[in-house]
Parts: structure tokens; C-alpha cells; sequence
């Protein structure tokens, strides 16, 4: 296997969303455009996150090799005219908001976290389709409803927004997500 060569290493094992994205944007001002940058990571989520915020921003996602359960993630450095400004996708809804939502018929929940993450714990009637597969599950989402889409802290559920507005859906963003949620979840084990 070749050897890429990097300019820095942000090590993210053990760590979950937000903080891989988070990292990797603080040591992304570390180097100078152009630069390559390497994220080790250990959360499958980190995938979808990292190429999301890369296209968001305007850095380029180069790559990923998984090896021994390490996602290894190489991101280039926008020059400055490439770079975008990070905004966050504007139609967002607290728990609160959710939860009275939930009454209504023309309303559903969609979880974006991994499966593990799901499992876990989650929203009564919440569908589960993590980021990195929207794109080949799109058919699975009824466009006559509104979705309140879900994480854990608002990140990926942000980039799952923006990726379903663009498809014609109806998305709200629910911020901060399930770290805030205080109302029934369900487990699936």
C-alpha cells in the first residue's frame, strides 16, 4: 500500500460526532491551504460526517482507507478563494418542538445515527437511516410529510437537512438532539 503523505494527524479514536468534525476544523487552521491532513477515527459515523463538513466548507475530502477498525480520513486544505463560509441549515426545532409535533399525523422522526448508536436508544417511531446511506434510501422517506430529523448533537442531522432539502423534503433540524432529548425512547435489544 502507498504511503500518503500528510502534513499533520489528528488522532480521533474513540471519539464520536461532534468532536471528530471539531477537531479536524480546529487542526485545519493549524495548516496552510494546500496542505493534506490526516483524521484517524474509530466512530463509522465520522465517514459521512467529515466528507459533509468537507463539502460544506469547501476543504476537499480526498479519501478514506479503513484498516483494523480505523477510518483513516485525508482532507486537503482549500485554498482561500475555495473556502465557504459553514452555515447551519436555518429551519431547526428543539426537543420541545418535537415533542408537540409528534401529535400531529403529518409528522415523522428520522434518526441519522449509526445503528449502534440507534439500538441504544431512540425515539418511539423513529425511522433510522444513517447519513451515509440517505442517498441510496431516499424512496423509504414519504415527501408528503414533515421530518424532523435527528442525532445526537445536531451535527449530522444539520448535513441530512441540507441533503433532503435539496430532494424536495420537508426538514427541520432538531438541535441539540438526543443528548437533550428528556421524553420516551425505546431500545432494540
Amino acid at each position: 500500500m502507498k504511503e500518503i503523505k500528510v502534513n499533520l494527524t489528528v488522532h480521533c479514536e474513540g471519539l464520536s460526532c461532534p468532536l471528530p468534525v471539531m477537531k479536524t476544523k480546529q487542526a485545519m487552521e493549524t495548516v496552510r491551504p494546500g496542505d493534506v491532513i490526516e483524521v484517524v477515527a474509530t466512530d463509522r459515523g465520522s465517514i459521512a460526517d467529515l466528507k459533509g463538513w468537507a463539502q460544506r466548507t469547501g476543504h476537499q475530502y480526498i479519501g478514506l482507507r479503513e484498516e483494523e477498525g480505523r477510518y483513516r480520513h485525508y482532507l486537503r486544505r482549500a485554498l482561500p478563494e475555495e473556502e465557504k463560509q459553514e452555515q447551519q441549515f436555518p429551519d431547526t426545532a428543539d426537543c420541545e418542538e418535537l415533542k408537540e409535533a409528534l401529535s400531529r399525523e403529518d409528522v415523522r422522526v428520522l434518526d441519522v445515527r449509526e445503528p449502534a448508536e440507534y439500538a441504544f436508544g431512540h425515539i418511539p417511531g423513529a425511522r433510522n437511516i444513517p447519513l451515509g446511506d440517505l442517498d441510496d434510501r431516499l424512496e423509504e422517506l414519504d415527501p408528503s410529510r414533515t421530518w424532523y430529523v435527528i442525532c445526537r448533537t445536531g451535527q449530522r442531522s444539520d448535513l441530512a437537512c441540507r441533503q433532503l432539502a435539496e430532494k424536495g423534503l420537508r426538514v427541520k433540524n432538531v438541535v441539540p438532539g438526543m443528548i437533550a432529548w428528556d421524553g420516551p425512547i425505546e431500545q432494540d435489544f
